[in-house]
């Protein structure tokens, strides 16, 4: 058996639905696809397909299959074209992950000269507030805040970044200006999350990790730009990127709080899989965007030693 030819086809009937379908756009037969997928079966010992007469459904060893063998495939393909192609100039897709207000506001941005340098390469960029799993999501870059768990993946560092405690003059005319984080418990306090909830942000307490504080939310949002907004129109406190609110807090509409117990900055890395290292399309993204973070301002300000931040999960 030709075992990549058979995950191909494995592939094709899961994205057509049926073996009839995936046999019709090979095009193969309907004996040959049974075939293949029955090898499989037999290559892995379990069951990959619930056929009934109507539909195919994957089984959990099926989905797993599913997932590596499009990997696999998108894979060769690249070898194919890296062989092909001329060595100097890198060709083929690249599927990147961010978190969706560095990636709307940074990434996005400096993706268009990066695809005049290199008009043989297309970007897929997904900006979601999640962990990604790069394998079954098959994203081969991935943009993560905070310290990384140990694993497999290779990082590069790009920034540090400080999140900040600020609110808008008008708003502490009126309510006060905290002076410890315990302060902060009687307070109106505007909350990233994905739910609603109990709130805690992190702040510097002397120790190596900080301490946790419980907050008082009465607005909870999944958009810091939605957040900020509220705080420049006086309905609480934030705490956002500084590089987000530098302009905010250079003209005067918010201000920033707690300096003396921001926590340290926490970094910013590009990660990406060993096996993709020597993809002439992955090094090309990847020198790419080092070399323009190094650029931009707000992060090497952002990255001083005044500056603090807590950790993803205290955004």
């Amino acid at each position: 058996m030709d075992q990549l030819a058979a995950m191909a086809t494995f592939v094709r009937v899961v994205e057509t639905g049926s073996l009839s379908a995936a046999a019709r756009s090979l095009p193969s037969s309907l004996t040959a696809v049974s075939r293949q997928i029955s090898a499989l079966e037999a290559q892995f010992g379990t069951r990959l397909l619930l056929r009934t007469t109507r539909q195919l459904a994957l089984t959990d060893d099926g989905r797993i299959l599913y997932e590596r063998a499009r990997s696999i495939l998108g894979e060769v393909k690249e070898i194919e074209a890296a062989l092909a192609r001329d060595p100097h100039q890198p060709s083929g897709r690249i599927r990147v992950s961010s978190p969706s207000l560095i990636g709307r506001l940074v990434i996005a941005p400096m993706l268009a000269e990066f695809l005049r340098r290199y008009p043989a390469l297309s970007v897929d960029l997904l900006l979601v507030d999640r962990p990604v799993d790069m394998v079954e999501e098959d994203i081969q870059l991935a943009i993560r805040i905070g310290r990384l768990r140990d694993s497999q993946l290779i990082a590069r560092h790009l920034a540090d970044i400080s999140m900040i405690t600020c609110a808008s003059p008008e708003y502490l005319a009126q309510r006060g200006e905290p002076q410890t984080p315990q302060d902060l418990a009687a307070h109106d306090c505007l909350v990233f999350s994905e739910t609603p909830g109990g709130a805690e942000w992190r702040f510097d307490d002397g120790s190596r990790t900080g301490r946790k504080f419980r907050i008082s939310g009465r607005l909870w949002m999944n958009s810091l730009d939605a957040l900020v907004g509220a705080a420049r129109d006086s309905a609480g406190i934030v705490r956002a990127p500084s590089w987000q609110v530098e302009d905010d807090l250079a003209a005067g509409r918010l201000k920033r709080l707690l300096i003396g117990y921001e926590p340290a900055p926490t970094p910013l890395h590009l990660t990406f899989q060993p096996s993709r290292l020597a993809s002439p399309k992955i090094r090309a993204f990847v020198d790419y965007l080092v070399e323009r973070w190094r650029g931009i301002d707000r992060f090497r300000r952002a990255s001083s030693p005044a500056a603090g931040v807590a950790s993803e999960a205290d955004i």
